[in-house]
């Protein structure tokens, strides 16, 4: 059975200048780990985020690099940068895609049909959501397999978005996430490297929703902090080997309970799947 690495984890959280994927990535910089982080276009808020983050450190423990994930060149100048930088790629947080504003700028309040969607906006979404984890992933396994350990967290959205009217190609696109993501932990079985998935739980506060402050709310009329993420996914890149194939959402993890029982109870009901081999 693989151990933890006696050192800080190098972890990838890509779409990590803002929401989620800054939440996620400063909890795993609390946690003591070292972060690259990726947005998919030059913006203020990524060097923004890195200089904060290592402000008062001697070295840096935060990298940004602009990256488009559902590029496959892209994704390999983000793997090499983080083994020329730090030597290892421990982590992978793969959060950067793209949401039903693809579509509509309505989509939350009035059903965005799919018979009426842009090609090119569906496009962009598939590249993104399912694509682009997998070219990151692709990227970033093998090295993690060669050194006998490594964690992979994809972030996915609850089940009843993933059939939700007027919410495709989005939550299509997370259903075949959470698919690739069981046959990873498959594939990956007895290597030392992990895939789990990690959920909000519910529509979150991220520019992933039209509308801004008051305004900005989920189709059920709901809206969660980004900062229930923060918990799990220091869990996760750390959890054992056995923690693999498993399903997380973050609104169910109790703030209250040792981490490993905050788990338990915020691990979802998995579902028997015809088995090929």
């Amino acid at each position: 059975m693989s151990t933890l690495p006696d050192r800080p984890l190098n972890i990838i959280v890509t779409g990590g200048g803002r929401g989620l994927g800054w939440e996620m990535a400063d909890a795993l910089l609390q946690a003591g780990h070292r972060v690259l982080v990726t947005g998919a276009r030059a913006s203020d808020e990524l060097e923004s985020a890195c200089k904060a983050w290592n402000a008062g450190h001697a070295q840096p423990r935060a990298l940004a690099e602009v990256a488009d994930v559902a590029q496959w060149d892209d994704c390999q100048r983000v793997a090499q940068r983080c083994l020329q930088e730090w030597g290892h790629i421990d982590g992978l947080v793969n959060n950067a895609g793209r949401g039903m504003l693809e579509i509509s700028d309505t989509f939350n309040t009035e059903p965005a049909l799919f018979w009426q969607a842009d090609p090119q906006g569906v496009s962009n979404i598939l590249q993104a959501n399912v694509q682009g984890p997998f070219l990151m992933a692709r990227a970033c396994v093998p090295h993690m397999v060669a050194q006998g350990w490594g964690r992979v967290v994809n972030i996915s959205t609850s089940e009843v978005t993933m059939v939700r009217t007027g919410y495709c190609p989005y939550g299509p696109s997370k259903a075949a996430l959470e698919a690739m993501s069981v046959i990873w932990a498959k594939d990956l079985a007895g290597r030392g490297v992990t895939v789990n998935v990690l959920l909000p739980g519910g529509a979150t506060d991220t520019k992933l929703l039209p509308g801004s402050g008051t305004d900005r709310r989920g189709a059920d009329g709901q809206l969660l902090s980004p900062a229930l993420m923060r918990a799990p996914i220091a869990w996760l890149m750390s959890a054992p080997e056995e923690v693999n194939g498993r399903r997380y959402v973050a609104r169910l993890w109790p703030a209250d309970q040792p981490p490993e029982e905050a788990a338990r109870q915020a691990q979802s009901l998995s579902h028997e799947r015809p088995a090929i081999m």
